[in-house]
């Protein structure tokens, strides 16, 4: 570990992801959603007509936890779930007019936000960044899919953390 945490880039993109969605909730609370609930929005607008599972599957998530946002989203005129037409045991989720309608609305809030975030940089040096984090997250995409087994030592060393943690309680 680095002894200056703000100079390592796995914090640094941390603590970035972590301000933008704090600013995005709060420039995004007038209209009426939250983050999440705006992430399932996107992902309809973009897939109309998919299931829970999908959706849990799309934004990662379990599908208990897409089924909450849904019944919240559904309850507040957002979602609509209809059934399919081949299999009764699942519903496809379609948004609401209001919902594409507050959807083009809020979509501008976002762009504006990382706009003023990247303000002072360059289009070359934006490119760049761009470049860099989605290379980044192809990596991270390809080790996730790999199912990387923890190497020796981080295992050796995350049972003796787990040990003294119990010798601790």
């Amino acid at each position: 570990m680095h002894s200056d945490d703000t100079s390592y880039v796995g914090f640094l993109i941390a603590d970035a992801s972590r301000l933008l969605r704090t600013i995005f909730d709060r420039r995004a609370r007038e209209i009426g959603l939250t983050r999440s609930q705006w992430l399932v929005v996107r992902r309809l607008y973009r897939n109309p007509g998919a299931s829970q599972s999908e959706l849990a599957e799309m934004m990662e998530i379990e599908k208990a936890s897409a089924g909450r946002l849904i019944d919240r989203l559904e309850r507040n005129g957002w979602v609509q779930r209809r059934p399919d037409a081949a299999d009764r045991r699942i519903n496809r989720l379609f948004l609401t007019k209001r919902a594409v309608k507050v959807n083009a609305s809020i979509h501008p809030i976002a762009e504006e936000m990382v706009d003023e975030a990247l303000q002072g940089l360059s289009k070359a040096d934006r490119a760049k960044l761009t470049e860099l984090i989605t290379h980044f997250k192809e990596r991270l995409q390809i080790m996730a899919e790999a199912g990387e087994p923890e190497t020796e030592p981080a295992v050796k060393k995350n049972k003796e953390f787990e040990a003294r943690a119990l010798d601790l309680a």
